[in-house]
């Protein structure tokens, strides 16, 4: 099981992506495709066509960093946004990996400070 901090955000790139795309390659990708900067710490994700494997890319205050997972029966159930990229939070993101389908899970109820709510 990944372990992220909360404060870690997660953004997915919702277009398809080539599993062959190095560093330079998904940096640009993530500065002009999901508009964020690849350089603030956060984790950045990208699927293949058949949703088998992703690659997350992210700084670590001296380079970058890719992370790769190949499954080998299943795919990844990503959810389904609006535009080129979404942002999920990190223990969402967790449970994707572990092959949960967030589609059929419910969040409870809990407190949400009325700046982050707005």
């Amino acid at each position: 099981m990944l372990s992220l901090p909360p404060s870690v955000r997660v953004f997915v790139c919702t277009r398809v992506s080539d599993m062959r795309w190095s560093f330079d390659r998904l940096a640009l990708v993530t500065r002009e495709v999901v508009r964020e900067d690849p350089f603030s710490g956060h984790l950045f994700v990208f699927r293949n066509r058949r949703g088998d494997r992703v690659k997350v890319l992210y700084w670590d205050r001296s380079g970058y960093c890719i992370w790769y997972k190949r499954l080998e029966a299943g795919t990844f159930e990503l959810p389904e946004g609006e535009g080129d990229a979404l942002e999920m939070e990190a223990s969402e993101f967790a449970l994707v990996l572990e092959g949960i389908d967030l589609s059929s899970a419910r969040r409870r109820k809990r407190f949400v400070l009325k700046s982050e709510a707005g």
